[in-house]
């Protein structure tokens, strides 16, 4: 709420429409009973949030966590409204939640418990509503559970209803590293701005999960020297370069980057304020912070976490001229192929590998220069220039339907 104010102040935001995007347009609460593998039967809180559809149906993953909250989910919902808008896909903002740990939980309660969840939201989702997509904790097989769960309900198969499904099952090609392949367009475009070449520049990616593994692997590919790595373990470097594939192939098998071959071991704190060209932080939030931003040498940030720096981390990095890619549109990626995977459902294709990326491509491009235009049109931050662009569509969406009645 904080950034919708401070946008609307720049864009000059009139204040009916402030007043209509600083509250969500439908919250849906739920009481979840499951029977446990135990025989007994228990009952868990869900949520699903529904921002705005001003510009086209609700789009937002689903999470399951114990930390899930009503204040955390309607954030998340706000958040995907301005991601959806920023790269102008005729999306709205959505979330859910269902509070839970799912990691002690068997595969049959899971089922059960995401089948009740499913039933219970039914009448508030559908590909021209609501289209849900995984999240924290979910997964391709949590998404074929509702969309079986929602096809016998309406007696059809509704490949549409949701995203990040199995390819078996209209699930698209190239979701699984979309994320990343984004993020690494939106450096490429943030390295012509800057005049930098990439062939021979140096990187360092923190967390090595999905979108952090293939962030090494695609900058790799575009001939960049990624030097160091690290997870919740710690973090390896090497001067020399690290060949991305392997670093993950030993993680795979050992469970941590730390103890790869010819590299010395390195803690997160310390990759973060390495002297490399290009800093990927895909881990945590506020890893940037206050403390650490004027030790960072990166000349590009690209945020392919969510939140990673903090507000005051941003002043400093600005003053300091560092280039940083916001994460509502550095790791937009993944909705982006997500609104593919629902194009090509509603008129049963199936798209290849290179077609998705290429209509990726286009799309981050797009909305890389749009917020690189509005940050100098209004003298500010590529954060605030996303935002700026962002709000101003669901603005402009919202005074073009009018009101009714």
């Amino acid at each position: 709420m904080k950034q919708l104010r401070t946008t609307a102040k720049l864009i000059r935001l009139e204040d009916d429409i402030l007043q209509t995007l600083s509250q969500p347009k439908r919250i849906l609460s739920v009481s979840i009973p499951v029977r446990m593998d135990n025989g007994k039967i228990r009952n868990f809180q869900g949520y699903r949030v529904q921002f705005s559809d001003a510009r086209g149906p609700f789009k937002g993953g689903i999470r399951y966590h114990p930390d899930v909250s009503l204040d955390e989910v309607k954030a998340l919902a706000t958040w995907m409204t301005w991601k959806c808008a920023v790269v102008d896909i005729p999306y709205g903002g959505a979330k859910g939640g269902v509070i839970c740990d799912p990691k002690n939980m068997s595969l049959g309660e899971k089922e059960r418990l995401t089948r009740r969840y499913a039933h219970a939201i039914s009448d508030f989702i559908g590909p021209r509503k609501d289209i849900p997509a995984p999240d924290v904790y979910t997964d391709s097989q949590t998404m074929a559970w509702i969309l079986d769960t929602y096809s016998q309900i309406h007696g059809i198969p509704v490949p549409e209803v949701v995203t990040g499904k199995p390819i078996s099952l209209g699930g698209s090609e190239g979701r699984n590293n979309s994320t990343a392949r984004g993020c690494v367009f939106c450096v490429r475009e943030a390295a012509k701005v800057l005049k930098l070449a990439l062939k021979g520049g140096t990187a360092a990616v923190q967390g090595y999960g999905n979108a952090g593994s293939w962030a090494a692997i695609f900058l790799q590919e575009m001939g960049v020297k990624v030097i160091a790595v690290s997870d919740s373990k710690g973090g390896i470097r090497s001067d020399l370069g690290l060949n991305a594939s392997k670093v993950l192939a030993h993680k795979e098998k050992v469970g941590s980057v730390v103890g790869y071959q010819g590299t010395s071991e390195i803690s997160n704190e310390e990759l973060l304020e390495m002297d490399v060209d290009i800093l990927i932080p895909a881990a945590l939030e506020n890893a940037i912070t206050g403390k650490n931003a004027p030790n960072i040498k990166a000349k590009i940030i690209c945020e392919a976490a969510n939140g990673p720096t903090t507000p005051e981390a941003d002043e400093i990095l600005s003053k300091n001229n560092v280039f940083l890619v916001p994460d509502i549109l550095a790791n937009s990626g993944g909705v982006m192929v997500s609104y593919l995977e629902w194009v090509q459902n509603l008129s049963r294709e199936h798209w290849t590998e290179e077609e998705v990326n290429q209509k990726l491509e286009q799309k981050m491009v797009i909305g890389f220069n749009g917020a690189y235009d509005a940050s100098k049109k209004y003298r500010v931050g590529m954060r605030e220039g996303a935002l700026a662009v962002a709000i101003g569509r669901v603005a402009d969406a919202i005074r073009s339907l009018g009101m009714w009645p």
